[in-house]
């Protein structure tokens, strides 16, 4: 997947949603500065998670917040409501990238097992979006951050992917975008793994990580693993 637009403005818009959703539900809270509480919050957890590598989700987020605001002990479909009325405008910012829907059809012609291991600070976010994209079906199981608390490249979220299968470690390739989070991930426990290139940007083409392949697109990837597994 891919987005289509520039995240800020969109963020900005999901964070209002958020925050008039809470406000809707009975929080006596200001309703024109609670975005920017929201947005203060997040994005404080977006900057601990990615040193700390360990996911507390965006659920436990709003429920921190809201008890520092005087409101402990919030329900989870309370909190559910105001997630899913800031996801109504992130989602739609969402794209199936073109050539991946051919190439799941092609890797599970050819035999292959397929997972899907996603850094992700909401776990129903991602099980909806892979349900409108109607992907599901291509893989034996999908496992978030939000899910498991552990975020790539963390040694325990490849180990958890791992329990899927009784499949040795060699057998097994990572395919990612981000050289730090997939493919640094992936060989530290040995496998193989392939960078995809086409949305990176310069500052990632300059990292020390170097991956075991390379592919610009999905499309190379059923020839590419054809290669290495023959």
């Amino acid at each position: 997947m891919y987005s289509r637009r520039p995240w800020d403005s969109i963020l900005e818009h999901g964070y209002r949603a958020l925050a008039d959703s809470l406000y809707e539900q009975g929080f006596e809270l200001d309703p024109l500065e609670l975005p920017r509480v929201v947005r203060y919050h997040l994005d404080r957890y977006f900057a601990r998670r990615d040193v700390d590598l360990f996911e507390t989700t965006y659920l436990i987020v709003l429920r921190d917040m809201l008890a520092e605001k005087g409101y402990p002990n919030v329900s989870d479909p309370l909190l559910r409501r105001a997630l899913d009325a800031f996801y109504a405008h992130t989602q739609p910012n969402w794209s199936l990238e073109e050539d991946a829907p051919l190439m799941l059809r092609t890797l599970e012609a050819g035999g292959y097992r397929l997972g899907l291991v996603s850094n992700a600070g909401d776990n129903q976010d991602v099980f909806q979006l892979v349900e409108r994209f109607d992907i599901e079906p291509f893989f034996d199981f999908i496992l978030t951050s939000a899910a498991c608390s552990y975020r790539k490249p963390h040694a325990r979220i490849f180990e958890l992917a791992l329990t899927h299968w009784n499949i040795p470690v060699n057998e097994i390739a990572m395919v990612g975008d981000s050289l730090e989070a997939d493919i640094a991930g992936a060989q530290a426990l040995g496998i193989y793994s392939i960078w995809i290139t086409r949305r990176v940007s310069t500052t990632a083409a300059r990292s020390a990580v170097q991956p075991d392949a390379a592919i610009r697109s999905l499309s190379e990837l059923p020839v590419l693993l054809s290669r290495v597994t023959g």
